[in-house]
This record gives structure tokens, sequence and C-alpha cells, in this order.
């Protein structure tokens, strides 16, 4: 069955609004995995506008599910995963300044650089996943590249996902079918919800992880943490 591995940036966001502590990233994370999350991802970014490099030295030692770290491969992330030693390395192409990943990488352009980078981090011990669009040309290259996973770029499938989710699913369909030819792990995030998820990991079963946060927390303000975490859970049985 699909894993749920909940992302926390939210959380980390709410804390810095008014400083100090509350709520706490690391309490949110262990009573995450309490309820039900089957690892917890965070995308650390230079500004530390949400999670903080200290949040993640914590969070290394006490996540007992898997730990998920994201983030554009500069040498801070670098750093980061080298100390952290997650057991996934999720790579996304955004830069610094953007709000949140909106694309995913031209493996083929990039696969010289990824290429080294995906080496560097196996030498840590880390799986490697990369952030890609649904469009089949960047499968090939991305497994020349060295990479364990991919993780597809659901926004355009969520956003067209009420007009017409057959057709908002298909280039998914194709992509899904390629990546399993060749040999790699799926991951999915970006949008994914209480509406569409479960659409998708019935149509395609073998989506290893998805990585869920802004619907998940948005969700758990209503609904509370424990049980929106196992209302998630339940979208992704089949």
């Amino acid at each position: 069955m699909t894993k749920l591995s909940v992302n926390i940036n939210k959380i980390a966001t709410l804390r810095n609004a008014r400083g100090g502590n509350n709520p706490d990233v690391v309490k949110v994370a262990l009573d995450a995995e309490k309820f039900g999350a089957q690892g917890i991802t965070v995308h650390p970014r230079p500004d530390e506008r949400h999670i903080r490099y200290d949040d993640v030295m914590k969070l290394k030692d006490v996540v007992t599910t898997e730990f998920n770290i994201e983030g554009y491969p500069d040498e801070r992330f670098m750093e980061i995963i080298r100390i952290a030693k997650p057991a996934q390395a999720t790579l996304v192409p955004d830069p610094p300044h953007v709000l949140t990943s909106n694309s995913g990488w031209d493996t083929i352009s990039h696969q010289s650089m990824l290429k080294d980078i995906i080496a560097e981090l196996h030498q840590y011990g880390t799986r490697v996943s990369i952030f890609i669009n649904p469009e089949e040309k960047y499968f090939e290259p991305a497994k020349t590249a060295g990479t364990d996973r991919v993780e597809l770029y659901t926004e355009p499938y969520a956003v067209n996902f009420h007009q017409n989710r057959d057709e908002a699913i298909k280039p998914y369909l194709r992509v899904s079918e390629l990546a399993k030819e060749l040999g790699l792990g799926l991951n999915a995030g970006h949008d994914l919800d209480l509406h569409n998820l479960n659409f998708l990991v019935k149509t395609i079963p073998y989506i290893d992880e998805v990585s869920i946060g802004h619907a998940l927390i948005c969700d758990a303000l209503y609904y509370g943490l424990e049980n929106t975490i196992q209302m998630y859970r339940r979208q992704l049985e089949i």
C-alpha cells in the first residue's frame, strides 16, 4: 500500500509567525508518527522561512519512520544530508526565492549535475528521489542519472481533477508505467488532498509514497491532526 509521509513545513510556518516554540515542530512530528504517519517530510529553505537547520538536526535523532528531506541540492542542502543522513533525499529544482515547488527537473540538460549529486548522496546511505514532471522524455535520463525514485509533480493533476479526472490522470498513468519498466520507484506530491488522493492511488496502485503537507495541515484545523492523518491513510486504501 502507498505510504503517507506528512510534510510539517506549515507547522514551522505557524511557529515562526510568533517566535518561540509553539507549536513545537518536533512534538508534532512525533505525534504525527503516533497518529499513523509513515514518514516525515521537511523542506528546509536557505531563508529558513519555515523549517530551520536546527529543526532538521533535532528531527534526525527522533524520527523513527522515514525521514525525507526535500530541497535544491546546493552546498547547504548537501551538508544537511551529509549530517542528517535521512532515509530519503528528494531533489527539487526550485531556486530560493520561489514560494513553493512548481516544476520538475529537466533531467536532460541537468543530467551531469544530477548524476554527480546522486552519487554523492548514495555515499551517505540515502535513497534519492527526483521531483519530475509527467513527461516521458525526462524518465530515462532520470534513470541514467542514478536516482532510486522519481516523485511525480501532481499539481496539474489536482488542478484538472474536478473537471475531468480521467483526462487529468492520463499523463501520469503513462509515465508511471514507464517508471515501472525502468525499475524506478515512484512517489507523488503537490496539491494532493482528500478529494483527489484515492483516485490517484487506485489508478496507479504501485505508487510507493505520497508526501502531503499543506492540504493535510489545513484539514487538521477542522478535523484535528490525529483524525486527519487517519482520514488520509484511509484514502490510500485500495
